[in-house]
């Protein structure tokens, strides 16, 4: 009789038991589909790493499923239609494995790799030259941002002295040389193009001309640039941290300021005491110390 009751425990347990994973299983799929998740699309992703400028081929793509409402703007459902028969397209931007390969990543249908691709509306692309100095040793490299220097002669009158400005702060670099891809090594080119706005692009053409322009580094992701900027001249290097025009200034109106009258009647009244001069004799001596006494002779004045 026990074991009968045992029986009829365990298989109202287990029938309570698949009820509760069924209606659990079927809240689960409701909420998905409320949300979008069970829906998804092929989409065409990368299947091995692709840098700028390298074409992108069926071998290189794979598809794989992705929610629907997740779909990101630009995806390509099928390898067809992202690569037309006859056309071939390269990546604009580096791609890793796994990442959907959308439209703007791509260039246009039948053309290669090109910078004007890359520039967003309203800017240009300028190059300007320079070199293992004033490109900060190789060490900027496409997609860094920098600040442009330019140094010029500034004539003032009759004095021509050479200074050097912030011309440009927070500049993207879209290439160095020929090259628009970052290698995370020290490339030393021999010029460099900047993304500018058309404004900008007068700047620097007009700087090239009159004057050399040198790059400088900012920090990734500063964003924020210097309210402040002076012009720095030859006078600045004289005299450290101190504003060397400052300084200069202050020390010519120091000398020219003229001594008040009373200071000049009380400098002129008062006599100037002066001690007398006493001429002492050109005499040469020499010390000789023989064990615990010292002897002084006095050489030479014969003629010397």
């Amino acid at each position: 009789m026990i074991r009968r009751q045992t029986l009829i425990a365990l298989g109202i347990a287990l029938v309570l038991g698949l009820l509760a994973v069924y209606l659990a299983n079927m809240l689960l799929t409701r909420g998905e589909r409320s949300r979008g998740m069970g829906e998804t699309t092929k989409v065409a992703v990368a299947a091995v790493p692709l840098d700028f400028g390298v074409e992108v081929t069926a071998d290189k793509v794979k598809l794989v499923d992705y929610p629907t409402a997740s779909l990101p703007p630009g995806a390509f459902s099928s390898i067809a239609q992202m690569l037309p028969a006859g056309k071939r397209r390269v990546a604009l931007r580096p791609i890793t494995v796994n990442e959907p390969i959308l439209a703007s990543k791509l260039s246009v249908e039948g053309e290669g790799a090109s910078i004007a691709a890359l520039l967003p509306s309203g800017m240009r692309a300028v190059s300007v030259r320079i070199n293992d100095i004033s490109g900060v040793a190789g060490f900027v490299q496409p997609n860094d941002s920098v600040d442009v220097l330019v140094t010029r002669n500034l004539t003032t009158g009759n004095r021509s002295e050479q200074v050097t400005d912030v011309l440009m702060q927070n500049v993207k670099v879209l290439a160095l040389g020929q090259n628009a891809k970052e290698n995370n090594q020290p490339t030393v080119a021999q010029s460099a193009t900047l993304q500018v706005d058309p404004v900008d692009a007068q700047k620097l053409a007009l700087a090239e001309a009159v004057g050399s322009l040198s790059l400088v580094l900012r920090k990734p992701g500063e964003e924020e640039n210097s309210p402040v900027v002076q012009t720095v001249s030859i006078d600045d290097l004289r005299y450290g941290r101190f504003a060397g025009r400052a300084y200069v200034q202050s020390s010519a109106q120091s000398e020219t300021r003229p001594t008040p009258a009373r200071a000049v009647r009380r400098q002129v009244a008062r006599p100037i005491a002066r001690r007398p001069v006493v001429v002492r004799p050109t005499t040469r001596s020499v010390e000789v110390v023989r064990g615990t006494q010292n002897s002084n002779y006095e050489v030479g004045g014969y003629g010397s």
